[in-house]
């Protein structure tokens, strides 16, 4: 009996904060407003205990997860169809003397309509208590039928057990009730006009305020009193409509297939959900406000986000309406309780400024803790694959589930990197969280469409607005788990290594730094999302940078591209989703071209499918510093390392016209700082990279060729290419040397090309900068080009340390003098004999 006083008491509460907001906004606008003692002590007798008993929805062993639907024997069903049963009738009898309090009044107050000196109008009396009788009449005969039958059934059990759980009927009663539930049709359209009736009467009649204040209920054999107001007490039968379906579902789960009972409560569940889903659609007209434009207040959207208050995260279920935001707690049924919705706030689109960026990075205590998570997440799937077919073998495998929902629930509540700010322009604001870039986007572009429609605010009833989010639900069925049920069973689904190779960008209006994030789905072991450096400012980006995922039970990948430019915030240029088949992808590159907005993406996928380990601490980002060149290229996927691509690329941006560039050094600490980025966080070094002092830049490239362990050149052309200078030919000279750069393994040579290249450009401006092509080979020969180590094994002749010099600086620059030098690739082929292919969005 306790749960349902508390699930009243949940409703009440509801009602105060309708109250609380309603009162300040009368005083925002200078309407005085009386509050009366007996409203103080409503809230102070009726609220005390649940607000003690309120647990943070962080702590997930506070929540009220949804029951898993599973298989188990009938005699389990038929003690759980009992138990749902009985509190059914619990239920019904609390609902009963909520009713009875309603009507109580009702004679008193027809009498006083045909006094001198009426509390309300015989029309008024009409319209308060429109079809709650008849309500009351029909849940007296339905709650009578079946407390009879579980009468019978107790006594036939305590006497000769004659009469068991399995011939206990009771669908008729619900099939009865429900081709009646067409009364609420009647009360739920005449609601709105009773609620206004008693909130005039209850600003303007002290005796009805007096009333509709302070309306008494017994609890029942306690003999306890609890006090409602004659609004929340109108809110109860639009709460029970609802609450009808959703107990036929519960009872319908419970009821086995071979029951009496089990085609009458399907008829029952049909025709209950049928008109519930009319109400919806006719009431809802009648229900909301008409806006400006002759609009009408309607949900655009809806889902479960997380909402931060004073660094606390709580998962909201989030609703957007024609013209505002309304963020609710859902509470899912547990037995004894139905679905519960708490107002948390809202705010109008009116003026709604909105601001997006990513969140600081996780702390290491909530890396650990996600690790944690996901690996119990992990072992928990193992073991529902391994469960048996048994009664105890699905009683395990419903725990397994319920366990892995609220494990879930942690995931997406301590996940979210990604904030969504909203601001009003009356001075309240709110932070929004989301694991999803591309989630953000499409919330983002909804509330953006609708605050350029500039649709006036109407002020909502709270408690109406609030209640119709049950009946949402209900017909739409947001998922409220991260990952769906099926995710992993489908065969189609990936199960392996995925790597995405995120080649070019075109069809920039202007230039711009852009990256690209990449998001996949499935199972919430693993990190499901990856991002790309940022380019350099152009209007053809390009990364050729290679994203790998761990996925279970993957079946679409979402691409967005998203620009920096000018200092400015984030935009998203487009995005795109591309359906993943295992059938389709292999261990080959299967290149395709997405068009995402205005941009058009070039990249490629390949596959690996295979049997995956449980989720192990995230990979520490390799080195790039002192490490072989062929290694940290292998380790990029590609033929020039990606430090000296974003260097170049830097120095060319802004360095070009610097006098000196690779002659000056740097700050010793900024570039210090730079190494330390490159070989812990690719992302953050680039980033960094941007806002560097240009000579920092071009001096952290010199330091990676200078502490290479083996030169750039590998040592053992060393002699070769000095016996080239004795050729006095330039032209035969420079053939013998690229001759000689072939026999380079390919991630030296086509660095040292690309460096060439960009050496090149640099003296092209040396008017301005100072830096000749023999200048420039001066700074780098050193660094590029370095003799044997002695006792290598390395035949030909010593030579001393100013030949040396020398022989280094006369190479580099007779390179650097060859106008036809061989392209460099900066990635390998990606390309397949496929032919492309091009996904639009």
């Amino acid at each position: 009996m306790l749960h349902l006083q508390l699930s009243a008491c949940t409703l009440l509460l509801s009602a105060m904060d309708v109250y609380k907001e309603a009162v300040r906004y009368l005083e925002s606008h200078h309407v005085p407003v009386e509050t009366e003692r007996e409203m103080d002590v409503l809230e102070e007798d009726v609220f005390q205990e649940e607000a003690a008993g309120f647990l943070s929805p962080l702590n997930t062993e506070s929540i009220d997860f949804p029951d898993t639907p599973t298989s188990c024997s009938q005699e389990e069903m038929l003690e759980r169809r009992l138990l749902v049963l009985k509190g059914i009738l619990e239920s019904e009898e609390v609902y009963l003397r909520e009713l009875d309090t309603l009507l109580m009044p009702m004679k008193a107050l027809r009498a006083s309509a045909g006094t001198s000196q009426p509390v309300l109008s015989g029309q008024q009396v009409q319209t308060v208590f429109y079809q709650v009788p008849e309500l009351r009449d029909m849940h007296q005969n339905f709650y009578t039928g079946l407390k009879a039958r579980l009468s019978a059934l107790c006594q036939a059990d305590v006497s000769s057990g004659r009469f068991t759980d399995f011939e206990l009927t009771v669908g008729d009663l619900f099939l009865k009730m429900v081709n009646r539930i067409g009364v609420y049709g009647g009360f739920i359209e005449n609601y709105e006009k009773a609620v206004e009736v008693v909130r005039k009467c209850t600003q303007s009649d002290p005796r009805f305020r007096t009333l509709a204040q302070s309306m008494m209920s017994s609890n029942g054999a306690d003999k306890a009193r609890t006090m409602y107001t004659f609004e929340a007490l109108l809110y109860k039968p639009l709460d029970r409509v609802t609450k009808t379906t959703l107990v036929l579902q519960d009872l319908l789960k419970t009821t086995p297939a071979d029951h009496g009972d089990y085609s009458t409560l399907q008829e029952a569940l049909r025709l209950s959900r049928s008109f519930l889903s009319g109400v919806n659609e006719s009431s809802q007209c009648k229900r909301e406000v008409t806006l400006s434009h002759g609009m009408r207040r309607q949900l655009m959207r809806d889902g479960f986000v997380v909402d931060v208050c004073e660094s606390e995260r709580s998962l909201r279920h989030l609703f957007l309406y024609t013209d505002l935001l309304l963020c609710t707690r859902f509470k899912h049924a547990v037995r004894g309780k139905q679905e519960q919705y708490r107002f948390c706030w809202y705010l109008p689109l009116a003026g709604l400024r909105l601001r997006w960026s990513a969140d600081q990075e996780r702390t290491a205590d909530t890396n650990i803790r996600l690790r944690t998570i996901r690996t119990k997440m992990y072992l928990l799937r193992q073991q529902l694959r391994q469960h048996g077919k048994g009664s105890r073998g699905v009683i395990m495998a419903a725990r397994s589930r319920k366990k892995l929902e609220q494990m879930e629930l942690m995931v997406l509540t301590h996940s979210p990197v990604y904030r969504l700010e909203l601001h009003s322009v009356s001075g309240k604001s709110h932070t929004l969280l989301f694991s999803s870039l591309y989630e953000l986007e499409e919330w983002r572009e909804a509330i953006h469409k609708l605050t350029t429609d500039n649709i006036e605010m109407v002020p909502p009833d709270l408690l109406t607005l609030t209640s119709a989010c049950v009946k949402l639900r209900m017909t739409q069925q947001p998922p409220l788990c991260s990952s769906s049920s099926t995710a992993g069973e489908d065969e189609e689904s990936l199960c392996g290594s995925l790597t995405v190779a995120i080649h070019s960008a075109f069809g920039l209006q202007r230039p711009a730094c852009v990256y690209v994030c990449v998001e996949v789905d499935g199972y919430e072991f693993y990190d499901k999302q990856c991002q790309t450096h940022s380019s350099v400012c152009s209007l053809n980006p390009h990364w050729d940078q290679e994203l790998t995922f761990q996925v279970d039970g993957a079946q679409s990948m979402k691409v967005l591209c998203v620009s920096q430019t000018d200092g400015r915030d984030d935009a998203v240029l487009g995005k795109t989703t591309v359906q993943l088949e295992a059938k389709t992808l292999n261990k080959q590159w299967r290149k395709q071209t997405l068009q995402t907005g205005q941009v058009e993406l070039s990249l490629s996928l390949k596959y690996s499918p295979h049997p995956l380990q449980p989720p192990s601490s995230p990979a520490q980002h390799p080195p790039v510093f002192c490490v072989p060149i062929k290694t940290v290229a292998q380790q990029e996927g590609v033929l020039v390392p990606h430090l000296v691509r974003c260097c170049v690329e830097e120095v060319e941006r802004r360095g070009m016209d610097e006098v000196g560039i690779y002659r000056i050094s740097g700050a010793s600490s900024d570039i210090s700082m730079l190494r330390m980025a490159f070989n812990s966080n690719l992302r953050e070094a680039v980033t960094r990279l941007r806002s560097t002092e240009v000579n920092a830049v071009s001096g952290i490239l010199k330091l990676y060729f200078r502490e290479l362990p083996e030169p750039l050149i590998p040592a053992e052309l060393f002699q070769a290419l000095a016996r080239t200078l004795d050729i006095q030919d330039l032209k035969s000279r420079l053939v013998s040397m690229l001759s000689l750069l072939q026999s380079c393994p390919d991630a030296n040579r086509h660095t040292f090309l690309y460096l060439l290249r960009h050496l090149q450009r640099v003296s092209e401006r040396q008017e301005v900068n100072k830096m000749t092509l023999l200048n420039l080979a001066t700074v780098f020969g050193p660094s590029l080009l370095r003799p044997p180590v002695a006792g290598q094994g390395l035949n030909g002749p010593t030579v001393d340390i100013s030949q040396e010099v020398v022989v280094q600086v006369q190479v580099v620059f007779s390179y650097l003098q060859c106008n036809d030098l061989p392209e460099a690739h900066i990635s390998p082929l990606y390309d397949t004999d496929t032919e492309d292919e091009t996904t639009h969005m």
